[in-house]
């Protein structure tokens, strides 16, 4: 979103502005929840569709890889054509990719849905938080926005259970279908109320588009995550090997045209002069590496339960409960109580206190192995919630508090985008840390004990990247400084109210 303009919201007392909350709030909501629903149903499309390993990375990498090349691209269309249009444009194509998951057929025709799914909410998410700060005045954002964090608490928190439930009722037969389903009418309502109740906005000093840009970095991922995902399941064939290193010379491609294209007129995809900023550089590979790690877990910890253990996707749902609640709760304190006394310690404490939880369920899963129970599963996921909690909530702050204002808007979207393209990078090391530790041909009596052991090696892993987090961190500012809002220069005085990055 571009931060060079400076909207008129409507006036204080049209309530309209409210009705347009709603709707963008929803459509978030959609967006977080869609993430969270798919991986606990996963193992039911595993089974009942006869997918892959491979295939059931790709239902949610393809998503998360989509989306990442075209976040930043969504939102310059926005500031270019309108917020309102290219909002109205992603949620109907939203709605429409969730019908063909719903609808499809075979394990092929889901993921390519998927990936649709993903392009169209890169053009739906970047509109919201732009769309607010286009409707309401800065005296209202900060309610706005604690608004918005509830929000993304309760999609964490309905997430996998509203997944658990669908899969379980089996609705009219559908088995795991009706997840995407449920789309339909929410997204048809706000395609019809958008239409009436959102204003138009855009910016008056929009930036071009980088479509080489973006092709860039969807070819370079691609080189690099397609044979991560493929390489166990073909035995590591050369090609894999040599696409993994072309994408590293794609990259360095990238690099060197956006460089010249940021000189010749100033409207790269990627702002290369953010990576100056120390403290950005830094938080860019915490989000990074934090996406892996959270790629790598949810996945693993979903198969762990429902095929490793053997438990209905609604136990699983259950049982993370705890966790889901333990990061939002973390979260609101951290934010309002712990960053502003302690600084940049919240976050380093996150990482330890993640791994902690980390290594104390790696120690439950070999110690109770398949007799395991849920309530024994609930002290490591509330600290691993609380570390998440700690992390997530502050980091976006950390990351910006430092770039310049005319960079607000670049930075924030890239971070958005680091952080889908660091799960995407997750989903596909799964073929490494988890299946590359299963065996191939698992008789009935050896599935349960060797998704224990993949679940462990997993684990450590996971705990090893909170480690790097934690050592990364010490490059962020000791406390995040403050910016000024509107044009008044910093003698205004007036503290911005910064917008929080849009996590899926």
């Amino acid at each position: 979103m571009s931060f060079t303009e400076t909207p008129v919201p409507p006036a204080t007392g049209d309530r309209r502005r409210w009705f347009a909350l709603a709707i963008v709030m929803t459509a978030a909501f959609m967006d977080l929840v869609d993430v969270t629903i798919v991986n606990i149903a996963i193992p039911s499309i595993q089974r009942d569709e006869g997918a892959t390993f491979s295939q059931i990375q790709w239902i949610t990498a393809g998503y998360a890889l989509a989306f990442a090349a075209g976040l930043i691209t969504g939102g310059r269309l926005g500031d270019i054509h309108g917020r309102k249009r290219v909002f109205l444009l992603g949620i109907g194509g939203f709605t429409v990719a969730s019908a063909l998951c719903g609808l499809a057929v075979n394990p092929e025709m889901l993921v390519a849905s998927r990936i649709l799914q993903g392009a169209m909410a890169a053009l739906m998410v970047p509109q919201v938080l732009s769309i607010v700060h286009a409707t309401f005045p800065a005296h209202e954002r900060g309610k706005v926005f604690g608004l918005f964090g509830a929000v993304v608490g309760l999609g964490a928190v309905s997430g996998p259970l509203l997944g658990a439930l669908l899969t379980e009722w089996n609705l009219f037969g559908l088995e795991w279908r009706p997840i995407f389903l449920i789309n339909l009418p929410v997204g048809i309502a706000g395609l019809i109320l958008g239409s009436r109740f959102i204003t138009e906005s855009r910016a008056p000093r929009a930036l071009k588009l980088d479509l080489v840009g973006v092709a860039l970095v969807t070819l370079g991922l691609l080189m690099l995550v397609y044979p991560l995902t493929r390489g166990h399941e073909l035995g590591w064939p050369l090609w894999g090997y040599v696409s993994m290193a072309g994408s590293l010379v794609v990259l360095a491609a990238l690099v060197a045209y956006e460089r010249r294209k940021s000189a010749r007129d100033g409207s790269p995809l990627v702002e290369l002069s953010l990576f100056k900023v120390k403290s950005f550089a830094a938080g860019i590979a915490v989000q990074t590496v934090f996406g892996v790690a959270l790629g790598v877990f949810f996945l693993v910890w979903t198969l762990y339960m429902q095929v490793g253990l053997g438990w209905s996707p609604l136990r699983a749902g259950l049982t993370g409960v705890p966790f889901s609640i333990a990061v939002s709760a973390a979260a609101g304190l951290s934010v309002q109580k712990l960053v502003p006394r302690f600084g940049r310690k919240v976050l380093q404490a996150g990482a330890l206190v993640m791994a902690a939880g980390v290594l104390l369920y790696l120690w439950e899963a070999g110690r109770y192995g398949l007799g395991i129970a849920s309530w024994q599963m609930a002290l490591p996921l509330v600290v691993m919630g609380v570390g998440m909690g700690l992390i997530v909530a502050p980091l976006t702050d950390a990351i910006l508090s430092e770039v310049p204002r005319e960079h607000a808007g670049a930075a924030s979207g890239l971070i958005n985008t680091v952080q889908q393209m660091g799960n995407a990078l997750g989903l596909g090391l799964v073929s490494v840390v988890f299946f590359g530790v299963i065996g191939d041909h698992l008789t009935a009596d050896r599935i349960g004990p060797e998704y224990v052991d993949g679940f462990q090696h997993a684990l450590g892993w996971v705990a090893g990247v909170m480690a790097v987090i934690f050592l990364l961190v010490f490059a962020l500012p000791k406390r995040p400084a403050q910016h000024v809002e509107g044009g008044g220069g910093p003698e205004s005085g007036a503290v911005e109210q910064r917008e929080p990055a849009l996590v899926s």
